[in-house]
């Protein structure tokens, strides 16, 4: 499978997300934003990803910048994740994969000793035209959300 890379086109795709004003990517035109894919709700890593970019979220916002989180877990968890951490985003629920798999982030992983596929942890800027203009794959959580930033202060 291809993987979106630098100056490709994202896809013209619906979803469900926890807030029902954003259900296709068509929704964000004429908006930069970050779209940032992560393993699963609730987890160490992923709580400390998603708690870093709602303690810059403010500073994406003076610069028009929403951020949007993705996982497979349904919309009933996201929320859940979302009220217990004050997240003020919106989360995609991706149950059947076809976000993730559009964007190529499911991987082979090794968990307990069994090869299992999941979300590499992957974030995506995207501009107003819906070309993505910087990716990060294999992302290292600490100081992630201040470089992607940076990097959409200067879109």
């Amino acid at each position: 499978m291809q993987k979106i890379g630098i100056g490709d086109t994202i896809p013209t795709m619906t979803f469900e997300t926890t807030n029902k004003s954003i259900t296709s990517f068509a929704d964000l035109k004429g908006k930069n934003f970050v779209l940032f894919f992560y393993p699963k709700d609730n987890t160490p890593g992923c709580t400390l990803e998603s708690k870093d970019f709602r303690d810059l979220n403010l500073e994406f916002s003076k610069i028009n910048t929403p951020i949007i989180g993705v996982s497979r877990d349904s919309i009933g968890s996201h929320e859940k994740f979302c009220s217990k951490f004050s997240l003020p985003f919106p989360l995609i629920s991706d149950k059947d994969e076809k976000v993730c798999q559009a964007f190529g982030v499911i991987i082979e992983k090794n968990m307990f000793a069994r090869l299992v596929l999941g979300i590499d942890r992957s974030t995506f800027l995207i501009d107003k035209k819906g070309i993505v203009k910087q990716v990060w794959r294999k992302v290292k959580v600490k100081g992630h959300a201040q470089e992607v930033l940076e990097a959409a202060k200067n879109l």
